[in-house]
């Protein structure tokens, strides 16, 4: 309680410092505009009074202006010589500092004002950025209606909440915490979580989300997770995290930054050797600044992040988006991802003389204690068909076999053929009985009296998008699609046929599923494992990626894989792919654009056709383009339609 207390009030305070940085961007913002503003004075006065004592005015004025607007530059660079580290202010810092020896005020301050004004709009970007991932907190009220034993009601912390509190969501009212629904019909806006924008129709039994909003109705829910541990908090607390890890690629950059600005300083030093002329090295400095090259990537990864929040794909380390790219291989478990985790009944195969209906009452009525997900498909399928129960007693559940029940004074025993077999049932009697399983059912045998009087074929069905997700898979350059499944052949073989996977293995266990990831890196494959993170953990952590599918709610799926997809629609899959390799594409871009730009700009300033005032515009102008080349990745995947909770 008390850790939960401090994880939520560091976030308070991580958002509060967010803000506090807001305040001194603007406050440096309008020292930017004032010295810009001296600048502009200046340059009034000396068009008006060129000589007389209106030029020294003038003068004074420039001076002034340069140096409030260049204090920040030189200042900051000073730091990070002192601290041991090399970033582009080095740079500018020197340029303007060769621009005040010689005179040149005006151009110093006009280089400072520039670069400042780049700095500014690259910080508030990205605190912007950073203040709408914590605006997730905001998504959670400060306060909740907690229900006291007497029904009475009273406004409570968020922080004091724990689980088994009761707690009133009005409509319109954002849920403070996860939960479930213990009294209410309500429709819940659960974008922010799933990535889905279709409402979810929530009623008694039904879980909720930290941070959803309530749109029609009053629910009163059972609290399961408060504060830091709700789903919600997970969420924020992966993207964060993400957004402090780095690719490859930003590391070399970064190795190699302090080797930059000693070569650009020996370049410089050589135009003004052979030329003469400070003012070409000046340039060559200013437009030498690696701002492209430095935003290149993490503007390209901040841009898919977001793309990927949207839909509901949290990555939790941004290098994993580039292993995604490199996929040629995918992995599948079978039950709760390719396929629904549910059964339904497809077959009911009555012995002679037996009624349908009969035999769906007798077997509905023996498992009426069972919570086999076979028993619930007994009843859901008892209950649509209008088949009225009997009363049953002496319930025994063997694990594994079947059930035996008392249903109207009749012994009736539902289970596998080897447990009928076990307790003397014959049931030779029972048409095509060899043939069923190999269509893919997991079938389940009715004994009345010691006669068989029939069996029932159960399957899981496929996913709605795991067919298309699969075909699209391929299409995206996958080689190989791999289904794995603790059932049987025959089930298997018709799940893959029905997907087109290109191989599947069955009657696995947990390490048969490492051995055969294991098998299909050795054979060179980048593979990339998909399960839903309840008993997949292992294979997941074995693959070179792995992606927890239906992670909302779930800590097993969201702390085993690398990716968490937050809904159950396979259609994320692709666009990973997609979106990895765009990004990356960008980066490319990005990266190639800065190397040029900068060695035109160099060669351009040696040259003398660069003037300060003009290399300083052309490196914000770089900057900019780099940003605006990236943002296009936010917009990626707005083309998809959204999954429909509870479709699959």
């Amino acid at each position: 309680m008390v850790h939960q207390h401090l994880q939520l009030k560091e976030l308070e305070l991580a958002a509060e410092n967010t803000k506090g940085k807001q305040f001194r961007v603007s406050m440096a913002l309008l020292g930017t505009l004032a010295g810009f503003v001296l600048l502009m004075n200046s340059a009034i006065a000396r068009m008006r009074f060129f000589y007389g004592p209106g030029s020294e005015v003038a003068q004074l004025s420039a001076m002034v202006g340069a140096l409030l607007l260049a204090f920040p530059v030189v200042l900051h660079a000073l730091k990070s010589v002192v601290r041991g580290e090399m970033h582009m202010d080095e740079l500018v810092a020197l340029a303007i500092v060769a621009a005040f020896a010689n005179g040149e005020y005006g151009t110093a301050g006009v280089v400072a004002f520039i670069m400042l004004m780049g700095e500014l709009m690259e910080t508030r970007t990205a605190l912007g950025a950073r203040a709408s991932i914590e605006s997730l907190i905001k998504l959670t009220p400060t306060s909740a209606n907690l229900i006291g034993s007497d029904g009475s009601e009273r406004e409570v912390k968020i922080s004091d909440l724990v689980p088994g509190n009761i707690i009133r969501v009005r409509p319109g009212d954002n849920i403070p915490a996860d939960g479930e629904v213990r009294d209410g019909f309500s429709s819940v806006n659960e974008a922010t979580i799933t990535g889905e924008s279709l409402p979810v129709d929530k009623s008694a039994g039904t879980q909720v989300f930290a941070g959803t909003t309530n749109l029609t109705g009053a629910l009163d829910i059972t609290v399961t997770k408060a504060g830091q541990d709700t789903t919600l908090g997970k969420v924020q607390s992966l993207i964060i995290a993400a957004e402090k890890t780095q690719i490859p690629i930003m590391r070399i950059i970064d190795s190699h930054i302090k080797w930059y600005v000693p070569t650009i300083l020996m370049i410089a030093g050589i135009i003004w050797f052979f030329t003469g002329e400070i003012n070409r090295s000046i340039s060559a400095l200013v437009v030498s600044c690696p701002c492209a090259l430095i935003l290149a990537t993490p503007t390209a990864m901040v841009a898919a992040l977001s793309a990927a929040a949207r839909l509901g794909i949290l990555i939790k380390n941004v290098s994993l988006l580039e292993i995604a790219g490199r996929m040629t291989a995918v992995v599948f478990d079978k039950t709760g991802t390719l396929t629904t985790g549910r059964l339904f009944v497809t077959k009911l195969e009555p012995a002679e003389g037996v009624e349908p209906a009969e035999m769906l009452r007798m077997a509905g009525s023996a498992e009426q204690m069972s919570k086999h997900p076979a028993a619930k498909a007994l009843l859901n399928l008892a209950k649509e068909a209008n088949v009225s129960l009997g009363t049953s007693s002496d319930f025994k559940e063997t694990p594994g076999k079947g059930v035996t029940a008392t249903v109207d004074s009749s012994q009736v025993m539902v289970g596998r053929d080897t447990f009928l077999a076990e307790n003397g049932v014959d049931i030779s009697n029972i048409t095509d009985s060899s043939l069923h399983e190999e269509h893919g059912f997991s079938t389940l045998y009715v004994a009345k009296d010691s006669r068989c009087i029939g069996w029932i074929g159960l399957q899981d069905k496929a996913r709605p998008q795991a067919q298309q997700a699969v075909s699209d898979l391929f299409k995206a350059g996958i080689k190989r699609v791999t289904m794995l499944t603790g059932d049987r052949g025959q089930v298997a073989n018709r799940v893959c046929a029905e997907l087109g996977c290109t191989d599947f293995k069955a009657h696995c266990l947990p390490q048969d599923k490492l051995a055969v990831v294991g098998k299909i890196k050795q054979d060179g494959h980048t593979v990339a494992v998909v399960g839903d993170g309840i008993n997949d953990a292992p294979a997941l952590a074995a693959g070179d990626l792995g992606i927890a599918m239906g992670a909302a709610g779930s800590d097993v799926a969201i702390n085993s894989a690398s990716i968490a997809l937050m809904s159950d629609d396979l259609g994320r899959l692709p666009f990973l792919i997609r979106l990895s390799r765009k990004t990356r594409n960008v980066i490319n871009q990005n990266l190639f654009f800065g190397i040029v730009f900068i060695a035109l700009g160099v060669a351009a300033s040696a040259a003398g056709w660069l003037p300060v005032v003009v290399a300083a515009v052309l490196h914000l102008a770089g900057s900019v383009v780099v940003i605006f080349n990236s943002a296009r990745l936010v917009r990626l995947g707005e083309e998809l339609k959204p999954h429909v909770p509870g479709a699959g």
